[in-house]
Formats: C-alpha cells, structure tokens, sequence
C-alpha cells in the first residue's frame, strides 16, 4: 500500500532568507504560506523501494535538495513546470532507499538555496524474501478468464530484469516484466504479466513455473481451473434448444421447432440454439451433432435485427445424409465446457421428388402404371389371338 504524505513548512520566505536573489538560491512561496512537501510511499516502504517526492512553492534557481539517512546521498530534485501558474511549479524525484537500511523511522530534510524548508520522515520495514504469485490460496480460474502474475523480488542480491512464467495450461510462455508507469511504480523488483486462459482449458490443477534469466527455474506454483457449473455463484448459462426451422423465405429462427420438424432425407434444415450468457470464447465453438446429419454444424451468431430482444442466437444450416432411413434421429449441442448438453428430435421423412411427390410414392404409381399398361397390352394380344384363330 502506498501512502501519500503531505507537510507545510510555515517557515517565510524573509525569515529564510532575507539577501537572497533569483540567481543565487530558492525561495519559499509565502504567498501561499510556505512550501509543500508531498511524500508518496512515506509508508509501507522496504529496503530498494522508491519514494516519490515532491515539492512545490519553491522560486528561484538555486538546487532544491533531499537528505536522508535512508538515501546513499543527497539527492537533487529536478524542477517542472506544468500549465499551471507559477505558484505550482515544483521539484521532483523519486530516489530509492538504500538495500542495507534497517527498518526504522528516519527523518527527511527539504533544503532550497541550502536552507530547510521542510521536513518529514519515511517509514522503512524489513526487507522481504522474493514471492511469486499466481492465484491467492483456494482461488479457482475459470476458462477464458484473466489471469495476472507477480514476482516481487526486491531483496538484497537478486538480479535479472525480465521473467517467463509457463504451465501446460498457457498456449506460450508469458512474459513478466516491470512497468515503471504502473500502479507498483515503488517496487522497481516487481515483474507483473497476464494472459487470458484459453476457453478450451480442461478442469484440473496446472504447474505454473516462473523461470529467470538462461531459462532456469526459479519457482512454481499450482492453478487450479474448473468451469464453472449449475449452482455456482458464477454460473450463467441459460441454454435453450436445440430447435429446427426451414430454409425457405417463409421460415426463421422464430419460427423454430423443439418438436415434430420433419427434413426430407438429401434436405437442409436449421439447428437454432439459445444461450444468454456463452462462456468465453464459446461463441466460436458452438456445434450441433447428428447421425442423420453429413457433417457436425458451426452454430453462428444471428448479428441481425431480426434476433434484438431475443436470447443471444446461434443457428446453422445442417444437410441430411443421402440413403438415410426414416424415423427420429437426436440432434446434440454440448456447451458450458460439457456442463450443458441438450438433445433434440429431429424427424426425417422420404427424400422428395421433383414434384413433390415422396420417392416411394412415385415408385409406386409408376411400378402400378407399369403393370396396368402391360395388363393392357396382354388383353389385345389375347382377342387378337381368339379373332384370327382357325375357323369353326
């Protein structure tokens, strides 16, 4: 934790320094009634950690300086100046307390044009040893969720500048690094990376290890990943379906069927599946299976304004084996990583003629034409027979 500290010396400017011009040194600001020193990570601080100093409502161009027994020297505070008035131009630095520092309180000295103008105290705690963090104790990922890791190894002797962590779970190693302009700018020995988990990750407990400089391995560390399931706090699935509807112009997703559809063996038929809330990456993956079907079918998201105020929707069009018998054959969608799987009825019928006629129907009608024209043809050759047959 990071704590910001701020004091005001009450000291005047003509009680500081009463000879001193622009040239030869610095001022306190008494128009403002003295000069603020503002200390972030005055607190909470261990030795090799960084203290941001800053102070303001100092005029002239003589040094602004910091002393400290924690500091290895006096350290020389660079003046800025922002759009602002003058009155907030100010000095800046962020020196890191010495590695042999003991914890203690000690006391920090402002000096501008060589005279006080503030003081205040940092807090030093012991040093700690080097710790590498994945996931706090008992905690559970889920896939597709972010995970984030440290090493913090700010300790006296430790060495490198980048780190990699790598488990079977990640599809590459990730990279720890440190960033200078983020939330842990006071740790300059903290290594922070993230990935998101693949959403394909299976449920099971994965060895993270961190590995330094030439690859060796530094430490290690368990994750445990499980999907989340029906009656966990985290749990959001609401999965309909499958349902079927047509191809036809006439046909759609809201006129889809759970039962009693009927595809022609060789036709093409939707499969619709509802899902509020797909876990991640899951949109990419959803598939309806079948044995009546020639092959698995992706199931897309309907992105049209036909599918606004209805569940999130995901259909695609499923092709019927050729040489299928007829009955009802079961349409399969698994999601939630195998948490949810619903199965659906779909019913085939014969496959149709270009008429419209079922295929066993016309070859029914042609095999009876068939046998009525022979049949014809049998009686004529038959008279024919009986008139010019020899004579009584």
């Amino acid at each position: 934790m990071k704590w910001t500290h701020a004091v005001l010396a009450v000291v005047g400017a003509a009680a500081l320094w009463p000879a001193f011009g622009p040239a030869q040194g610095a001022a306190a600001d008494d128009g403002r009634g003295g000069v603020h020193l503002l200390l972030n990570g005055a607190f909470d601080n261990r030795p090799g950690g960084l203290v941001d100093i800053d102070v303001q409502g100092v005029r002239g161009r003589g040094d602004v300086t910091v002393s400290s027994p924690v500091f290895p020297h006096r350290v020389t505070l660079a003046p800025y100046e922002h759009r602002a008035p003058a009155a907030e131009r100010g000095h800046h630095a962020r020196p890191a307390i010495a590695m042999s520092a003991r914890p203690g309180s000690y006391p920090l000295t402002v000096r501008a044009g060589g005279r006080v103008v503030a003081e205040d105290k940092v807090e030093v705690g012991p040093p700690r040893r080097p710790r590498f963090t994945v996931t706090s104790p008992g905690e559970v990922m889920r896939p597709g969720e972010r995970l984030w890791m440290a090493y913090d190894d700010l300790f006296p002797g430790e060495t490198g500048t980048a780190f990699e962590a790598r488990s079977p779970a990640f599809p590459a190693p990730v990279r720890l690094a440190h960033d200078s302009s983020g939330a842990d700018w006071n740790n300059p020995r903290l290594f922070s990376g993230g990935l998101d988990l693949p959403a394909s990750v299976k449920d099971g407990t994965y060895k993270v290890t961190l590995t330094g400089p030439g690859g060796r391995e530094v430490d290690a560390k368990p994750l445990v990943v499980r999907a989340a399931r029906p009656g966990d706090r985290d749990y959001v699935g609401r999965a309909r379906g499958p349902a079927f509807f047509g191809t036809s112009p006439t046909s759609g997703p809201e006129r889809a069927r759970t039962h009693g559809h009927t595809v022609p063996v060789g036709g093409t038929v939707n499969v619709l599946w509802r899902d509020s809330s797909p876990d991640p990456g899951e949109e990419s993956r959803l598939t309806a299976t079948s044995p009546a079907f020639e092959r698995p079918v992706p199931l897309k998201r309907d992105e049209s304004k036909a599918g606004d105020g209805d569940l999130p929707r995901y259909y695609g069009p499923a092709r019927i084996r050729h040489g299928l018998g007829e009955g009802s054959y079961p349409v399969t969608v698994v999601s939630h990583h195998g948490r949810v799987r619903k199965i659906g009825q779909l019913v085939v019928t014969a496959a149709s003629s270009p008429s419209g006629v079922p295929g066993s129907a016309l070859v029914t009608v042609v095999v009876c034409a068939g046998l009525a024209a022979l049949l014809g043809l049998t009686g004529v050759a038959l008279a024919k027979s009986r008139i010019s047959g020899p004579a009584a």
